[in-house]
């Protein structure tokens, strides 16, 4: 199998890839190609051919370059996150919208196409829905986003579901809740604090907490990320029927539960790291953000996340605080 992984430097990327290495996913991997603005680097003991690609992807050309081996399997990681999406219109589009479509036309008119039909992976989001919500919202709840980065992902969503039932790509999307327990430096993410007011206070650090501790979200952790992708890779897809994009499983907590996780887990010295810092802004964007999902479709098909943030926060003491 040949698979091409875009985003492959960010954190979910380097974790997938790190995954496959350690021969979870697909049982036989042939060649990799993994791409990202700055050229991703492989991981030891991937124990095949591996080509790292540092290159914009909507630049003219790339996304050709890219599908130019005819890989098996796309996983499509990259993107601009919420909040800069938010504040750069132009780049929002042009990198969510344009350079999504921009890879898939890439596979459609590829040369000598054959039946080459590919499974595409694309990682969407709980932004793409927008209130009034019911208590848990389902798969086919209506998709109204009230930010940028949502109509994106939700025109992606679009597409995906238009470009398989054409026949050109076995695509799957996959709602990723918010994920958390982020390790290394924030990112522009609106939603950076809620990992942020973990990561931060369990390695002794100070974190600035711009909302208050009602607001409820939708979370999972970067290794149950990485076990969607993994899970979706493999599964038989007949299953999904027409509508291609799950509600994947998460946990629905409020920042009152995360704190309260960190007392537990780390003691009241690490919640006083913790600075009040409202932000009319950053709260604006997250209240408008749903609360619970119905995720009951992709349990039956096989995808799991943890049960309490005391699980998420073993993990990323596990996973990246060396147990």
């Amino acid at each position: 199998m040949h698979i091409l992984v875009t985003g492959a430097g960010g954190m979910i990327g380097r974790k997938f890839v790190a995954a496959l290495a350690r021969g979870e996913g697909p049982a036989r991997i042939d060649r990799l190609t993994l791409t990202d603005i700055v050229a991703p680097t492989a991981p030891e003991g991937i124990g095949c051919p591996a080509e790292c690609i540092g290159a914009d992807f909507t630049g003219e050309g790339v996304a050709e370059r890219l599908v130019a081996g005819k890989p098996d399997l796309i996983v499509h990681l990259a993107a601009v996150v919420s909040g800069e999406a938010e504040a750069d219109f132009d780049k929002g589009y042009r990198v969510n919208l344009d350079g999504t479509r921009g890879l898939l036309e890439a596979i459609r008119l590829a040369p000598d196409r054959g039946d080459w039909k590919p499974r595409f992976l694309f990682t969407s989001s709980v932004a793409t829905f927008g209130g009034p919500y019911p208590a848990s919202i389902p798969d086919d709840f209506i998709n109204s986003p009230q930010n940028s980065y949502g109509v994106q992902k939700v025109i992606g969503e679009l597409l995906l579901s238009d470009y398989t039932r054409r026949g050109f790509i076995d695509g799957i999307g996959l709602r990723l809740p918010t994920i958390c327990i982020r390790p290394g430096a924030p990112n522009k993410a609106a939603s950076g604090f809620f990992s942020g007011i973990l990561r931060e206070p369990l390695q002794g650090r100070e974190a600035v907490l711009p909302v208050d501790e009602s607001i409820r979200h939708w979370f999972s952790s970067p290794r149950a990320a990485v076990g969607y992708l993994l899970r979706a890779a493999v599964m038989e897809s007949t299953p999904i029927g027409d509508r291609r994009t799950l509600n994947l499983p998460g946990l629905s907590a409020t920042i009152g539960d995360e704190i309260e996780a960190l007392r537990r887990a780390a003691g009241d010295a690490a919640v006083k790291l913790i600075r009040r810092e409202p932000d009319p802004a950053i709260r604006a964007i997250v209240s408008s953000w749903p609360e619970r999902f119905d995720a009951s479709r992709a349990r039956a098909l096989g995808f799991v996340a943890e049960q309490s943030f005391d699980e998420i926060i073993r993990v990323f003491i596990e996973d990246e605080l060396g147990g």
